[in-house]
């Protein structure tokens, strides 16, 4: 399922701190999406969207993109 790939790869991210550099330095979903394939996760953006439960946390993404997804 892919809000599960989803957490997995954050959790990932977690753990390695190059990936987590190059995760925080997106800014576009593609960028996002070309990141997580690189890392072997594959999800789509509407995995990312409400009613589903963020899976990142705000220090682990951009401005931008933490503004896009962790919307209250």
């Amino acid at each position: 399922m892919s809000v599960e790939q989803i957490g997995k790869f954050s959790e990932k991210a977690r753990g390695d701190a190059a990936i987590a550099e190059q995760l925080k330095a997106c800014m576009k979903l593609k960028e996002l999406f070309a990141l997580a394939k690189e890392s072997g996760f594959e999800f789509t953006e509407n995995d990312l969207y409400p009613p589903n439960e963020p899976m990142f946390t705000e220090d682990q993404l951009s401005e931008r993109l933490a503004k896009a997804f962790l919307r209250s």
